[in-house]
């Protein structure tokens, strides 16, 4: 069944092939994706305003995801984000849920698991 929204679900990561992947796994059922290869590419989009939810690489060269995800709380943003990293220890992931990330997940994931938190964050 496809979801059903116009809010884009938009995936900020510096590799090139999980960006792709994620972006097929999230186009297979339906979403509308938009991919970035950096924060600073995100924050100087147009897709900003209609993000539904972020899917955000916590370890990137420049502005990283946490200094994102603070920047978004500190601008008053409500953009639901879902945090991916392969350095997912217990201080990053308490660093990222108090800045407000909805979802933790370590790479590799399960498709599931990604696909629940995304459609949790966009409340659908």
């Amino acid at each position: 069944m496809a979801e059903r929204t116009t809010r884009v679900v938009c995936v900020v990561d510096d590799d090139e092939s999980l960006r792709r992947s994620v972006r097929n796994l999230l186009s297979s059922v339906g979403f509308r994706v938009e991919t970035f290869a950096s924060a600073e590419e995100f924050l100087e989009s147009t897709h900003r305003a209609n993000t539904g939810c972020l899917v955000l690489d916590l370890r990137m060269a420049g502005m990283n995801g946490l200094d994102l995800l603070r920047h978004l709380a500190s601008t008053g943003s409500r953009i639901p984000v879902i945090i991916l990293t392969a350095h997912g220890d217990e201080e990053a992931r308490r660093q990222s849920l108090e800045a407000g990330a909805v979802a933790f997940l370590g790479k590799p994931f399960r498709s599931d698991d990604l696909l629940d938190a995304v459609r949790t964050a966009l409340g659908t």
